[in-house]
């Protein structure tokens, strides 16, 4: 069975330092008719499930800690099964959320997750956060980028954890490498690519994005 990418966006709550702010985050389901796997349970657990239409789902990835992006996580694994996996330098962000309930296993650079006979590499990217992934799928020439680059820049540094020269070299070692007509789906927004966002790096570090 052919590999899909679906596509559903949850609405609710980030919440850091202090501040909320309202959002919606795109939730990224990889798979077949059979299986999948979920990228970044974000806000509704039960609209995740009914998105997955009885698939068996093998793995919730996250790509990073922010409760916006992991608030729905042990809903959808306790409902699925399905282990949740996070890099453990977001650990710390994690437990701001959900001091109850760690992750189920971690998540590091090179490692590869296979799903419906496609592989997706995870890439390191911290920045936005310490423990921050993008998952690379050559196969289907993409890349999950969560809030490490979005169409016209790189994610927000300016909140605990975060750091704007790591979020720089990790785009530019990390994903700018990539090949120019890999499509970038990101944590909240439009989708871009590659090609279109590699020739903005200067003007991001010249404004301090």
């Amino acid at each position: 069975m052919t590999v899909r990418i679906d596509h559903l966006v949850t609405s609710g709550t980030f919440a850091l330092d202090g501040g909320e702010w309202e959002v919606d985050n795109n939730v990224w389901i990889v798979g077949d008719d059979t299986e999948a796997i979920v990228i970044d349970a974000a806000h509704d657990a039960a609209a995740i499930e009914a998105a997955l239409g009885g698939r068996t789902l093998r793995a919730i990835v996250c790509t990073h800690a922010h409760n916006d992006h992991i608030d729905a996580a042990p809903a959808l694994a306790e409902a699925t099964g399905a282990p949740i996996l996070l890099h453990p330098h977001d650990l710390p962000l994690w437990l701001q959320t959900h001091p109850e309930r760690t992750p189920d296993g971690p998540l590091a650079d090179g490692q590869e997750i296979t799903v419906a006979g496609t592989t997706l590499k995870v890439l390191h990217t911290p920045g936005h956060a310490p423990g921050c992934v993008c998952l690379y799928a050559p196969e289907l020439g993409t890349v999950f980028t969560g809030d490490t680059l979005f169409q016209g820049g790189p994610g927000a540094t300016g909140r605990s954890f975060s750091s704007f020269p790591t979020i720089i070299d990790s785009i530019r070692d990390r994903l700018l490498t990539l090949p120019g007509d890999t499509k970038v789906r990101t944590g909240h927004g439009d989708p871009t690519t590659i090609g279109a966002e590699a020739p903005q790096l200067d003007d991001w570090i010249k404004r301090g994005h």
